[in-house]
């Protein structure tokens, strides 16, 4: 029987976005959940396409709601896995890719935890930091709040996380063959 959950976490900057992107439309079957998030769209982002893009007040109506099935704040961001897209993607037979940080798979572990753990990694923390310098979209501020972030989330992924699977994304190709691979099973 093939796993329905899988979670990708990993630091902002490893490559989970860009690893989905290239293999998850190779899985009709398979769908990507959209998290719900206080964060402000980037440029081409599309509301309920990208993420479920809230107010706080809307976000926090959904905590209070109990409408999320894990929820954390991530950057100074609320970012969170609204219950009902699981729930009608599970009911419609799909298997779901979610992308977590390791606090939220915590979460998301206690309610599902059958769910399928990859951890995507850089190859170390300066190619972390070329990486989210590339983008050209977060200012000084915002790329050490990520990269002081990614030490700890990589820390505490070792140390508390569940995950079955751990990429280390050097060359894209042979990421994302290991992620086909696991997706696959």
């Amino acid at each position: 029987m093939k796993h329905s959950l899988f979670v990708m976490s990993a630091p902002s900057g490893a490559g989970k976005t860009t690893l989905k992107d290239l293999v998850i439309k190779e899985f009709p079957d398979m769908v990507y959940s959209i998290s719900a998030t206080t964060r402000a769209p980037r440029e081409g982002e599309v509301d309920g396409v990208h993420y479920f893009f809230k107010t706080r007040e809307e976000f926090q109506s959904m905590i209070q709601h109990d409408e999320l099935v894990e929820w954390n704040e991530v950057h100074g961001n609320f970012y969170g896995t609204p219950k009902s897209f699981v729930k009608q993607m599970l009911q419609e037979g799909k298997r779901v890719l979610f992308d977590l940080d390791v606090f939220g798979k915590i979460n998301f572990d206690k309610v599902y935890p059958e769910a399928v753990g990859i951890l995507i990694l850089p190859p170390s923390l300066d190619v972390l930091e070329k990486r989210l310098r590339s983008r050209n979209t977060d200012s000084e501020e915002v790329i050490t709040l990520r990269l002081n972030n990614a030490r700890k989330e990589i820390a505490f992924a070792e140390e508390h996380g569940k995950y079955e699977h751990v990429i280390i994304n050097d060359n894209l190709e042979e990421a994302a063959n290991q992620l086909r691979n696991i997706l696959s099973a």
